[in-house]
């Protein structure tokens, strides 16, 4: 049976998807095509949050950094998700906790504090038009777990000094979000939302006046590992000290032993026609909201008043033939004044996710790293997973080597059970989430 293809089997080579981000995007010409004999001191595979941000530190600190994207910059999940950055690793602490000790659990969350100050700096100083607002609804679909979501405050502020977050009652959170679908949760200040794809473009647009040089339409398509590594894609060969995959959902089988450990799933997204004075009836201070579902609905408005909704599941690796519909549905049941509302844009995206969603990092070889499979937490992570990537390349790996300490299992099977597998889970945590 032929494999499916990730990079191209819901997208046209080269090009954005049609969404609300592409069309709103400030433009960024495109990076030339790789070609003839390369030599560099780190190559970087992937051109979204990872391989940026590890670009921009690295060059930043004097190294020559090559980046081999194989459409264009931002083209993954980095310009396609819902904006959210979140304090925190996926993982609650709690559930950490017994995963890896207190000890470590703590380190944990002080790592991925800072991956939400690092971005919003960056936001601010490299990508002001992406946006930056401050402000996270976590919602409870469910009366039972908001004790859960409220002793969850609790334990932040108490063990970890996080004073940012406060419980939300069932009318506290109606006046925020106009629904009666939540009864209640929890507001984060500390964390906000951006335009994802803005913000990768001014990473790319800093990182090469730092010096480093991208390559888009330069997909890799084979690796030989040595000291230096070597590279090859349709034009080009390339020669590097390092080597870091960034390549999160869109891997696709170039690399077994990431895949093993790293599955790509769909996500869908639509834009509504700008709203007007409905939209902040509808999200009274324009927080981004996400809500207990396993099969998460989150959404947000966007700078030109729009509701941007991500929602539904999907059972395979291709995109369903309308995308408005699939996530249309679940918007609807949150928010059915948006039931005359026009779809203006839909779109679907793949991400990488972890058995146990914790990121997964890991030093392949001495001078081979992998940083991905942020589990739907990337816009954040992500961007402090390269540079920690950086950083062990310039000789501090310690940060690095904390985030792989973190037991990341393999999805049982080979490639070949990775479909029906997908088609099982989502199944089963859909039905979970309806019951």
């Amino acid at each position: 049976m032929a494999r499916l293809d990730i990079l191209t089997a819901n997208d046209r080579p080269g090009e954005y998807p049609g969404s609300y981000y592409a069309a709103t995007a400030t433009p960024l010409a495109p990076f030339a095509e790789a070609t003839g004999e390369i030599s560099c001191d780190v190559a970087v595979i992937g051109g979204g949050f990872t391989g940026l941000s590890a670009a921009l530190h690295l060059a930043e600190a004097g190294m020559d950094v090559v980046v081999l994207e194989a459409h264009r910059v931002g083209f993954g999940a980095s310009g396609r998700n819902g904006g959210q950055v979140h304090p925190g690793q996926r993982v609650d602490q709690d559930d950490l906790e017994k995963m890896v000790g207190a000890e470590m659990a703590r380190r944990l969350w002080d790592v991925a504090v800072e991956s939400v100050d690092l971005t919003i700096e960056l936001a601010q100083r490299h990508a002001p038009e992406a946006g930056y607002v401050p402000g996270l609804i976590h919602a409870d679909h469910r009366a039972r777990f908001v004790a859960h979501s409220h002793a969850y405050a609790e334990k932040l502020a108490r063990d970890y000094g996080y004073d940012k977050i406060a419980p939300l009652s069932r009318d506290e959170m109606r006046a925020k979000v106009a629904t009666d679908a939540y009864f209640g949760g929890l507001e984060d200040t500390g964390g906000g939302h951006l335009h994802p794809l803005n913000y990768a473009l001014g990473l790319a647009r800093a990182a090469t006046a730092a010096g480093a040089r991208i390559f888009e339409r330069s997909r890799v398509e084979w690796v030989s590992e040595s000291e230096p590594v070597r590279l090859g894609t349709g034009k080009a060969k390339v020669t590097a000290r390092y080597l870091l995959w960034a390549a999160n959902g869109y891997l696709g089988h170039l690399d077994k032993r990431i895949a093993a450990k790293v599955m790509p799933i769909n996500n869908f997204i639509l834009a509504t026609e700008p709203l007007g004075a409905l939209a902040d009836e509808l999200i009274a201070e324009n927080q981004a909201v996400a809500d207990s579902k396993f099969v998460i609905n989150y959404f947000r408005l966007s700078q030109d008043r729009r509701m941007l909704f991500g929602g539904g599941e999907s059972y395979g690796y291709r995109f369903p033939a309308d995308i408005a519909a699939k996530a249309r549905a679940p918007m609807l049941e949150i928010f059915p004044q948006l039931g005359d509302a026009r779809i203006d844009y839909a779109w679907g995206g793949t991400l990488g996710i972890t058995m146990n969603r914790m990121p997964h990092f890991e030093r392949i070889a001495g001078n081979i790293l992998t940083a991905g499979g942020y589990s739907g937490h990337g816009v954040a992570l992500a961007t402090l997973g390269g540079k920690l990537a950086a950083e062990a390349m310039l000789g501090q790996a310690e940060r690095f080597d904390l985030m792989a300490e973190v037991p990341t299992l393999r999805f049982p099977g080979g490639p070949a059970m990775r479909s029906p597998l997908l088609v099982l889970a989502m199944l089963w945590f859909s039905l979970r989430d309806k019951l």
